[in-house]
């Protein structure tokens, strides 16, 4: 073990949690995750005990807390060089942490209108102005990545870029938000990496609902 803990949230719905688990597994980086569930109204209120900002996921490393989905991945990457968590490339590594930062900044009439839930049934739903516009920038950045490296992942192998998006994979899947097909077989491809799956099957199992996490009206029928 590595001595890195990875504190994350709900892993049906918690996208920010999933983007650091998904790079560290994905890139064989041995870590103990603990899960704080955050099935209360407005949040667990023990996580401040966890997290200074009152949020997941944290890393923490000895005495050190990291915050933040892509703070975590730059530190592990630091710890780990030889991981592959960004392209060795100069050039490759910028356009990576680029498209990442956008991820991380961006994209919020997606992520409002749509939010990450794995055991959502894909079926549309009524978007508000800018989802699709958020949908078309994510299909051109995929393309021109996938276009460059020649896939099946965004440059080449597995890094961190793809974790980072990996939330919207099952976001464009849930919501039936694309027809593209490059788009199509690059969710193909993540949909069927282990460290995808895995946490997948981990949230497809959880009994939790957050019903501020699930599309108003669809509210599921399971028993907490």
């Amino acid at each position: 073990m590595s001595g890195l803990i990875l504190y994350i949230a709900n892993k049906n719905y918690s996208s920010w949690s999933f983007r650091p688990w998904m790079a560290m597994t994905g890139c064989g980086i041995a870590f103990e995750e603990r899960l704080v569930r955050f099935d209360f109204p407005a949040g667990n209120p023990d996580i401040r005990a966890i997290s200074p900002t009152g949020q997941v996921p944290v890393l923490q490393h000895g005495a050190l807390k990291i915050c933040e989905s892509l703070a975590i991945i730059e530190y592990v990457a630091e710890l780990f060089p030889q991981a592959g968590l960004w392209p060795r490339d100069v050039g490759q590594r910028a356009l990576a942490r680029s498209f990442s930062m956008e991820m991380a900044t961006g994209f919020r009439a997606l992520r409002n209108a749509c939010p990450m839930n794995m055991r959502r049934k894909p079926r549309s739903i009524a978007l508000p102005d800018g989802v699709m516009d958020n949908v078309r920038r994510i299909e051109a950045i995929w393309t021109e990545c996938l276009n460059r490296s020649g896939g099946p992942f965004l440059f080449g192998a597995f890094s961190a870029a793809d974790a980072m998006f990996a939330p919207v994979v099952n976001r464009f899947s849930s919501f039936l938000l694309t027809r593209d097909d490059t788009a199509a077989r690059y969710m193909q491809a993540m949909s069927s990496h282990p460290a995808f799956i895995q946490w997948q099957a981990a949230a497809l199992l959880e009994p939790w609902i957050v019903p501020e996490d699930e599309v108003p009206g669809e509210l599921p029928a399971l028993q907490p």
